[in-house]
């Protein structure tokens, strides 16, 4: 008997909170709320004593599963591999259904954001990319088309 009794979100730290959430807000995630995040609970939780972060909770429209971008003011973040790729241990990419790939790619590719490959196609089904994001985020970007 399973104990979860649904997926709630994702949790990814960022240094540049504004920017990582620009990003989101533009692939059509709203923002759900926006507050700093301190005191005993996150410490107890997170086990950083004296811990201070601002997060950003996003969801796509109508609900479901969320994304919580995270950025700390102490202690300074770590940084991470900003040229990841799919083979290393880790968050491996964070995935979206899209209406139309090839519009969301070129609109991310406007303001910077490139494929880390290509556009690949499962049978008739799916239509898939991945999308370097802020602070090498890689984002994949689905359409189904069958």
């Amino acid at each position: 008997m399973s104990h979860v009794r649904r997926f709630d979100h994702v949790g990814i730290t960022v240094a540049d909170l504004d920017r990582a959430t620009a990003f989101f807000v533009g692939l059509g995630l709203e923002v759900e709320g926006r507050m700093f995040m301190e005191g005993e609970f996150v410490d107890t939780v997170i086990g950083i004593p004296d811990s201070r972060s601002e997060i950003v909770m996003l969801r796509p429209p109508g609900g479901g599963a969320g994304l919580e971008l995270s950025s700390f003011i102490r202690p300074d973040h770590q940084p991470g591999s900003p040229a990841a790729m799919s083979t290393e241990l880790g968050l491996r990419n964070v995935a979206f259904e899209v209406d139309d790939l090839q519009a969301a790619v070129e609109r991310l590719a406007a303001d910077g954001y490139g494929l880390i490959g290509g556009v690949g196609q499962y049978e008739h089904i799916w239509r898939m990319a991945y999308v370097r994001g802020p602070e090498g985020i890689i984002v994949a970007l689905a359409e189904r088309i069958g």
